[in-house]
Parts: structure tokens; sequence; C-alpha cells
């Protein structure tokens, strides 16, 4: 277990994560229902999302290198997964709000 401020600061990066990665999966839900615009809002709001989790973890990183962190917690990669999983979700939305676009048009 780290200490509190590094708990802290791993449950920052999951919040962002998992708010970043729920806009991605409500824009490909909009995108599916035919709402292109709003689908790409909710993309947006989930890269600010998501880029929120990245600078956090970019601020831990930086303490890493300075060696003013302690040991690597659990936690920690857990919420470093959740931060990878939500770049993942932001790919696939992107393609996903791409191809429904691409099948409104065909209409």
């Amino acid at each position: 277990m780290g200490t509190a401020e590094e708990d802290r600061i791993a449950f920052q990066i999951i919040a962002s994560a998992g708010t970043a990665r729920s806009c991605f999966v409500e824009a490909m839900d909009l995108a599916e229902e035919g709402k292109i615009e709003a689908a790409e809002e909710k993309i947006r709001e989930g890269k600010e999302e998501f880029r929120k989790g990245h600078q956090i973890h970019a601020e831990l990183l930086q303490k890493m290198a300075e060696g003013t962190l302690g040991q690597v917690s659990l936690l920690l990669v857990h919420a470093e997964d959740q931060l990878m999983s939500a770049e993942d979700f932001s790919i696939l939305s992107e393609r996903i709000v791409q191809l429904e676009q691409q099948l409104l048009n065909k209409d």
C-alpha cells in the first residue's frame, strides 16, 4: 500500500479514467442512435477527462524519477491499467463514430 498521498493520487487517476471511459461509451451509444454531433462532443469531454488523468500520472512519474515516491502500490498499478483502458476506449469510440457517420451518409 502506498502513502495516503500516493493513494489519493491513484484514486484521482482512476476517477478521471473512469469518467473518460464512460464518455467514450456514451459517445458510441449516441453514434449508434445517429446523434453524431452529440457523440463527437462526448468524445471531446472524454479526452479532456483522460488528459486530466494523464497529467496526474505524468506528475506521479516525475516524483518517481526524483525518488520522492515510495514503492509502487497495487492501487497505482490498477490506476495505470484504468488509464490505458480509457485510452483504448478513446480510439475505439472515435472509430465507431466515424463508421456510424459513414453509414448515415450512405442513406
